[in-house]
């Protein structure tokens, strides 16, 4: 089978595109470009995507005697990625733009030109599964749990699923770069990149005053609507948020504050105590199936951040206005949900969809 190896320079991927030479398929190396005015050296663990992880993947590559192209896919993760993160915000919402990512560059954008280039499948180092189920492909979590993605790729539908490979799913982080030092990569000890990639030093807020610019509103309590304060910008809080809410706490009751909610037409931040957080029902758009979609209420688990907790639930399919929705019933109240962010519904290990939260 022809490959393309999604390789990004990490030791991830990496392992991924040797593992796949080692099942007989024909691979091909491939590293996205994604910044149009990509950095010279990455500034932290978090950030990824510099011209030296392209150099580190081009190694990788050259050690492992396979072809390798740099893809420019920039513009696109720019619309796709980057423009609707920024929205989402400033709509008052919580993306996940790795979901995005996943969803509109990894297997559509790379998937669809390798298709068009003749190629079978895309692999890459994410730490999930494929298991050949009853009824096709299925996705199963990773069996290592503190490096288990298969939140993030809750986009993916069924005939993506059939073209895409996980080499990674079935061995823990350790054992890989275990694996890739004997190898002889010289990334095996290279730090994992974290969080948001296109914001290197992790800081938002401070990311998104750049690009939309001070927009000064009110904090407002959320019970008696007496204002409370002031931000420089509604975008730079999501629900559940405690830190950085710039309260003068000497004159609260001791209760600890949160925002508890985020109007954007009016560009208020709404602050309140922690009883005001918690919610035990989902309704979910943009609804994604893994596979068949379920018939009536069905038992799930349910996780709403990608490091999160599995909460057992039941999950239902609606129609609105002839638009697919899910609505899902928690078993427990669980704080700081907020619009924007994923739900991706399990059965047992098996991930059956996701859906973005509207409320």
């Amino acid at each position: 089978m022809r490959v393309v190896a999604a390789m990004s320079g990490g030791v991830d991927s990496a392992v991924a595109a040797a593992r796949m030479i080692d099942a007989g398929h024909d691979v091909v190396g491939v590293h996205l470009a994604l910044s149009r005015n990509a950095a010279t050296l990455r500034e932290s663990a978090r950030g990824c995507c510099t011209i030296e992880d392209a150099g580190d993947a081009r190694r990788v590559a050259d050690r492992l005697g396979i072809p390798f192209y740099v893809w420019d896919l920039a513009g696109r993760f720019e619309q796709d990625v980057v423009q609707d993160f920024i929205a989402e915000y400033q709509a008052g919402r919580t993306p996940n733009p790795c979901l995005r990512c996943n969803e509109s560059i990894k297997f559509a954008a790379l998937l669809d030109k390798a298709l068009a280039l003749g190629f079978d499948a895309v692999a890459t180092g994410h730490y999930a599964q494929i298991v050949d189920g009853p009824a096709g492909r299925e996705l199963h979590r990773a069996v290592d749990p503190a490096k288990d993605q298969s939140y993030v790729l809750g986009v993916l539908d069924a005939e993506q699923l059939a073209r895409a490979f996980f080499p990674l799913g079935d061995t823990t982080k350790p054992d890989i770069r275990a694996e890739a030092a004997e190898r002889g990569f010289s990334i095996a000890k290279k730090p994992d990149s974290h969080d948001i990639c296109f914001i290197p030093d992790g800081d938002t807020r401070a990311w998104l005053t750049r690009r939309l610019g001070e927009q000064p509103g009110e904090l407002v309590d959320a019970t008696t609507g007496e204002v409370m304060g002031e931000h420089q910008g509604a975008y730079g809080f999501t629900i559940g948020q405690r830190r950085g809410l710039g309260l003068d706490r000497s004159s609260l009751d001791g209760q600890p504050r949160y925002v508890t909610g985020i109007d954007a037409t009016r560009n208020q931040v709404l602050i309140g105590t922690a009883d005001l957080l918690g919610v035990d029902r989902l309704t979910g758009t943009h609804v994604r199936w893994c596979g068949e979609p379920p018939e009536g209420s069905v038992a799930v688990g349910a996780q709403v951040r990608a490091h999160g907790e599995e909460i057992p639930a039941r999950a239902e399919v609606i129609d609105v206005g002839g638009e697919a929705q899910v609505v899902v019933d928690l078993s427990e109240r669980v704080r700081g949900v907020a619009p924007g962010q994923s739900v991706v519904l399990y059965d047992g290990t098996r991930v059956i969809g996701s859906a973005t939260i509207a409320g």
